[in-house]
């Protein structure tokens, strides 16, 4: 028996990526990959399954080889990359969200920090349709993406599932974060209006020993990390 009308419920992330990793079908200028985030292996290989014989754009549709530091399957689907993109994506979230209870999905773009609403709109303005917008939009150095935000950090991964932001560290355990805000530098006040936590110094030095030499300070709860005039607000979890 096929799957049913939730039976995915609970067990896939309402954020997805775009272009965040490599195709395996063909060129990346040529091709979209989706990445959906799922919480055990055979939820993820009856994702897998249902998008790519139940949609015929679908190129291709794959689980990651192992589980993510927090448990965590990702599902790739593949398709081309082309003007019906959007409107394809949107008819595939449709069917995703009736086997999850999912009503409104959002993405993240080429691993940026931020999410959008998954409408057709928003992902005609985001997603490069053609080979020549995709290479303008890629070569664009871009600190929203949280690879390029710690890109000279100690970290061997670093992993935005939903809105967890988990980060790893060889030889060393994970540590988890709620993500709170991106924003720039000049605009933090806008967003952390708590006072200075001046008795963090502990795990601030445990951070900056972890991550490495970025500028962190706490605020209330929240932890705001500097880099390249870009503040990242988080909560430990």
């Amino acid at each position: 028996m096929g799957l049913q009308r939730g039976d995915l419920s609970h067990l896939v992330y309402d954020i997805f990526e775009i272009d965040s990793f490599r195709s395996k079908m063909g060129d990346d200028k040529d091709i979209i990959v989706c990445s959906f985030t799922v919480k055990d292996k055979q939820p993820a290989e009856d994702l897998m399954n249902f998008v790519e014989k139940g949609y015929e754009f679908v190129l291709d549709s794959a689980v990651s080889p192992g589980e993510l530091d927090d448990g965590m399957y990702r599902v790739f689907v593949e398709m081309r990359r082309d003007k019906n993109a959007p409107e394809n994506i949107q008819e595939m979230l449709y069917g995703i969200g009736e086997l999850t209870d999912i009503d409104r999905f959002k993405f993240r773009y080429y691993k940026s920090f931020k999410s959008r609403e998954a409408d057709v709109g928003s992902l005609s303005e985001t997603v490069p349709l053609d080979a020549d917008t995709y290479y303008n939009v890629v070569n664009e150095t871009n600190v929203d993406n949280y690879k390029s935000f710690f890109g000279n950090s100690y970290l061997e991964s670093i992993e935005l599932l939903g809105n967890n932001l988990i980060i790893k560290k060889a030889y060393n355990d994970p540590v988890s974060f709620e993500y709170n805000d991106f924003v720039d530098y000049n605009d933090l006040t806008t967003v952390v209006t708590e006072s200075m936590d001046v008795n963090a110094y502990p795990e601030v030095l445990f951070l900056t020993k972890y991550i490495g030499d970025y500028n962190i300070s706490k605020y209330g709860d929240k932890l705001v990390f500097e880099n390249k005039g870009k503040a990242l607000i988080l909560k430990r979890t």
